[in-house]
């Protein structure tokens, strides 16, 4: 039973009565069905009720909070389950801010647009245009979200933020921050040390995300995931994260980070599953080689990559290889012959399959392939039908430039096209 006998036994409303059967009924406890007034003798402790109300749902134990004053008291220690809290209005956004009271060991909270005519206060160091632009606009405080000192989940997407919020990086326990298309939220990355059981995180079209990327080293022991994309002020080396143990995927696209894959040792990134790297990088996705002498090195790089992690690039990317190319700026670049339909010059990198056995090749825009280069030897008999069949799909691209293991130069490319 729960004693309810600070309300009197005189009149039960039938919200109450609705929320003990519904409390009862999820957790499979016969006090449901009890009448709402018990003996003392037998009520439970605050710590008790904490615990039932913990296997039901936030608007639950909103509701139950309402009961008596004990129940209340043991909605502020509930820890709530996990579902995701959405301040999408006006509406939601006074319900955080009495779940931030009655309630506030949620753990999770998704914070988005309030509404037309409706902004969160401005942080530090605000835009001064954009503050213009919406100075007529109500303001609604934000910072009052560090009482929800349970939080283990924060998404902040396209929310109405103006600079900078020291209150989104003081969760000990958080451990999955995401942050989406806040275009004037202010984001250092030195400001994630407040955030010490991290797991993963996610910044993302944030033009005003910056800092290096040595500042994650505070969250070494946990990062598991980090994606940071469209965020051009963001740098560093990506090896600075080379000694993150726990780390299994890294994303790294449309930031000016640095780095060389080819400074991957087998003891770096012992758990790493993805990796995505920008054009800034040797070898990141989109890099363009300075000269076609650099190129072999760096596929041995690639493959010895896919031997300790096959998984590690999208098949997508792997099979484009990458979209690397030969840069224009190169002296081993030429210009297309375009006097009589002949294929462009092989200045683009692909790598090749025929079965199990992997190797690349540089081909033309349209796939007139040059010789290929193999990575791995000739497959044994048990996979010679597959690779046979593969092989000869393979080599019906090898027209123009057969007999080229890399592109010819200027005047042998010329020779070609004159037939």
């Amino acid at each position: 039973y729960i004693s309810t006998n600070n309300m009197g036994d005189s009149i039960v409303s039938a919200d109450v009565e609705q929320c003990h059967l519904s409390l009862g009924n999820r957790i499979g406890s016969s006090f449901a069905m009890q009448s709402p007034v018990a003996a003392p003798e037998s009520e439970l402790s605050a710590d008790e009720v904490a615990f039932i109300f913990s296997f039901n749902s936030r608007v639950d134990i909103m509701r139950a909070r309402r009961v008596c004053t004990a129940w209340r008291d043991a909605a502020k220690q509930t820890l709530v389950p996990l579902s995701d809290f959405v301040v999408n209005s006006v509406r939601f956004y006074n319900a955080m801010r009495v779940m931030s009271t009655a309630l506030p060991n949620l753990q999770q909270l998704s914070i988005r647009r309030l509404g037309k005519g409706h902004k969160y206060i401005e942080g530090e160091n605000p835009e001064e245009e954009r503050d213009l632009c919406t100075q007529h606009d109500t303001t609604h405080d934000i910072n009052f979200i560090t009482k929800f000192k349970k939080l283990r989940v924060l998404h902040i997407y396209r929310a109405p933020l103006n600079g900078g919020y020291p209150a989104f990086f003081e969760f000990p326990l958080l451990q999955k921050l995401t942050i989406m298309s806040c275009g004037d939220l202010r984001v250092d990355l030195h400001m994630l040390k407040g955030l010490p059981s991290l797991k993963e995180l996610v910044l993302n079209s944030n033009p005003q995300c910056t800092g290096n990327l040595i500042c994650l080293i505070a969250l070494k022991d946990a990062l598991e995931l980090v994606t940071i994309g469209h965020c051009d002020k963001v740098q560093g080396n990506f090896m600075d994260l080379a000694g993150f143990l726990r780390l299994k995927q890294l994303n790294l696209m449309y930031t000016t980070v640095i780095g060389d894959i080819q400074d991957i040792h087998d003891g770096d990134f012992p758990a790493l599953e993805q990796l995505f790297l920008p054009p800034t990088v040797h070898g990141g996705h989109g890099y363009e080689f300075q000269l076609i002498s650099d190129v072999p090195h760096l596929m041995h790089t690639a493959h010895h990559l896919l031997q300790r992690t096959p998984m590690l690039f999208s098949d997508a990317k792997w099979s484009l290889a990458f979209g690397w190319s030969l840069s224009r700026e190169s002296p081993d670049w030429y210009a297309r012959d375009e006097g009589n339909g002949s294929p462009s010059p092989p200045f683009r990198l692909r790598f090749i399959k025929a079965g199990s056995r992997l190797g690349w090749s540089w081909c033309s825009l349209c796939y007139h392939s040059c010789e290929i280069n193999w990575l791995d030897p000739e497959p044994s008999c048990d996979d010679c039908e597959t690779y046979e069949e593969d092989l000869r799909s393979i080599e019906q691209c090898i027209d123009f430039y057969r007999g080229y293991h890399q592109p010819p130069n200027e005047l042998d490319y010329r020779r070609l096209c004159e037939g």
